[in-house]
């Protein structure tokens, strides 16, 4: 689940706040599947919650960039 937010957080930078909305949520998804026993033990599991979290980051991070320049003009 985490790995679709951050893939759609990436894909929708240019919409105003949902590339944002959608890579916290791919953040907290990939935080609290890494915090399960279950995942903890298998690595790939593991990975793959880390790369959510890694593409919700990276989403959040396009979408601030593309925010700068609509926030710029009032």
């Amino acid at each position: 689940m985490s790995i679709a937010l951050g893939a759609l957080s990436i894909a929708s930078f240019w919409v105003v706040g949902l590339g944002f909305v959608l890579g916290v949520s791919a953040v907290v998804c990939g935080a609290l599947a890494t915090s399960r026993s279950g995942v903890v033990d298998d690595e790939s599991a593991s990975l793959r919650a880390l790369l959510g979290v890694v593409a919700g980051v990276a989403g959040i991070t396009v979408s601030a960039i593309a925010l700068f320049p609509v926030l710029e003009y009032p």
